[in-house]
């Protein structure tokens, strides 16, 4: 039997809401994972199936967080296996990446076929240790891995002729993995570009037995051979726990067949949604007084104390919602809730009955995107756990 784990869209460097301290989140998850499911539970190897980084140009700090968290698991020897995702493959017009770079300092088994060959039997080369290149390794524990690049629009084409390599590849160990960072469609809704099941079914047919997605953040499985766990981290407050199932696989696999476990139990930062629906006759005060009290419950139940907070305000009312005061009131809930960021959809959501007619749906686009305070705060080194860890 082998035992693995299975993870992706890791996205370290993460920086979309510009504090440090949420950066150092996505770090914070990773180390807990490897800890918990791959040195802990004695993993065979791990795959990370695509954006280990949120960016192609990685700062010398967060090189460093993933540098720091790859030692844990160089330490207890168990090899780490890797392919490039959207987020952190070859930039174009270049010869090299910062996962190229983690693979010459024995960081990941970085696997890339030579998509480019002309020939079926040129596409895989195993794994040399040498030059640090290949595009399958087989595993002492009976596995074989094989990898792939981010193909974008030309992958079911990319997806048909691999499998046409990997059909012709000598004999190998029992069992095959493989990792494709592309998304499944119909898991999430306006994704285009996503695969159709009949776009895999050539992998499938050429002998691979387990199937490691990354790309769409959320969890799903699909035919008992495809497997995406999802982020590991929330990417935006949509990705709250209490959303969508997301976490990192911890998998068996054996004569007998596979047995994949979704893993959740690992330091991740709360999100926290609240709403108000407002009244037609409110008005502004009633409003205001309506926003403080739902963060105050919240408050008061210590769910936002340094958590991610989004508030909200929807329906119609009778003012007109540019007097709605949205930084101060921003700025007033942000320190009652003591959150770490605070996000309102207020100005998206409130409806100004007088002046709806005169609005046309182009100024409601222009002003649907939410907004964001944070509290400020020095960098956390990376250490110590968090206080929210499980």
């Amino acid at each position: 039997m082998a035992r693995f784990l299975h993870v992706a869209d890791i996205h370290l460097g993460f920086d979309r809401y510009g504090s440090s301290e949420r950066t150092m989140d996505f770090y914070y998850a990773l180390v807990d994972v490897f800890e918990r499911y791959a040195i802990a539970a004695q993993a065979d190897f791990v795959l990370i199936a695509g954006d280990l980084f949120e960016h192609k140009t990685v700062p010398a700090g967060v090189l460093n967080q993933a540098k720091l968290a790859l030692q844990l698991l160089q330490e207890a020897g168990i090899p780490v296996i890797a392919i490039e995702g959207n987020h952190d493959n070859l930039p174009y017009g270049t010869r090299t990446s910062w996962l190229r770079h983690l693979a010459q300092w024995d960081g990941v088994i970085l696997l890339e076929p030579e998509d480019g060959a002309d020939e079926l039997a040129e596409i895989y080369a195993p794994w040399d240790p040498d030059s640090k290149r290949g595009g399958y390794i087989d595993l002492d524990c009976g596995v074989r891995v094989l990898g792939s690049r981010w193909y974008g629009a030309a992958a079911p084409q990319a997806l048909k002729r691999l499998a046409e390599a990997i059909a012709l590849l000598p004999p190998g160990p029992a069992h095959q993995v493989m990792m494709v960072h592309h998304g499944l469609e119909g898991q999430i809704a306006r994704y285009s570009g996503a695969l159709r099941y009949q776009d895999l079914s050539p992998l499938r047919a050429a002998g691979v037995d387990y199937l490691a997605l990354g790309h769409i953040h959320k969890n799903y499985e699909e035919q008992g051979w495809i497997f995406n766990p999802g982020s590991l981290e929330a990417n935006s407050v949509a990705e709250a726990r209490s959303q969508m199932d997301r976490g990192a696989y911890l998998v068996e696999i054996d004569d007998q067949g596979i047995r994949a476990t979704l893993q959740q139990d690992y330091c991740q930062r709360p999100v926290v949604r609240l709403a108000v629906e407002a009244k037609k006759a409110w008005s502004i005060d009633e409003l205001r007084e309506a926003a403080i009290a739902q963060v105050q419950i919240a408050a008061g139940a210590e769910e936002t104390q340094g958590a991610i907070v989004e508030l909200r305000l929807r329906g119609q009312v009778g003012f007109n919602r540019l007097d709605l005061k949205v930084r101060e009131l921003r700025e007033e809930l942000t320190a009652l809730s003591e959150a770490l960021i605070f996000c309102s959809s207020t100005m998206s959501r409130v409806r100004n009955m007088a002046a709806r007619s005169r609005r046309g749906s182009s100024d409601r686009a222009r002003t649907s995107k939410p907004s964001c305070s944070k509290i400020s705060s020095p960098p956390t080194a990376p250490t110590a756990k968090q206080p929210w860890s499980p």
